[in-house]
């Protein structure tokens, strides 16, 4: 059976939220870039064992949380010895905003897993205003305002997170033959 694993950066909480849905959809254990972004050797060892990858950070200013891009080219150990080509790749994100520039903290997940030679998985669901509301067919979006808690984080929101952390890992199951 497939393994994997969802390394994420939360700042205030709500893409942590996120990756709970996820993990919990993957069957998946959650590693935490840590406020500093960095990881345990515990934790690299764990996503080099692993068979996928599910990537999140927050949207912050158009890009992905600092801590997660010192994560990436951390990750270029990994990188130099092939560690994770043919891995299984994933990534989710949140913003305050509708729109929140998104898109941009996916399509940096894209390239960081096309350069280590990973295989991208996106988003099945079809947008139905509840289930993939955000319609993102790239990767996992989510939103909650500004102000408000993670807990206000729409359920609709969490179920498209649980649905694609499945996918993901249906998606490592079929390719760990």
């Amino acid at each position: 059976m497939a393994q994997t694993a969802v390394v994420y950066f939360s700042g205030y909480g709500h893409t942590q939220r996120v990756a709970e849905y996820v993990a919990q959809g993957a069957g998946a254990p959650l590693i935490e870039i840590d406020a500093d972004g960095n990881l345990t050797d515990a934790q690299w060892e764990t996503l080099d064992a692993v068979d996928a990858i599910i990537m999140g950070s927050p949207t912050y200013m158009g890009m992905a949380a600092w801590q997660f891009k010192k994560f990436a080219d951390l990750s270029s150990k990994r990188w130099f010895a092939g560690k994770w080509q043919g891995k299984v790749a994933g990534g989710f994100t949140i913003s305050g905003h509708l729109s929140g520039d998104k898109l941009s903290t996916i399509q940096y997940f894209i390239t960081l897993a096309m350069q280590h030679g990973m295989v991208w998985v996106g988003q099945a669901e079809m947008g139905d205003g509840t289930i993939n509301r955000l319609g993102s067919n790239s990767g996992l979006m989510a939103q909650v305002g500004n102000t408000e808690s993670a807990a206000a984080i729409p359920d609709g929101d969490l179920e498209t997170a649980k649905k694609y952390g499945a996918r993901v890992a249906e998606i490592a199951g079929k390719l760990a033959v």
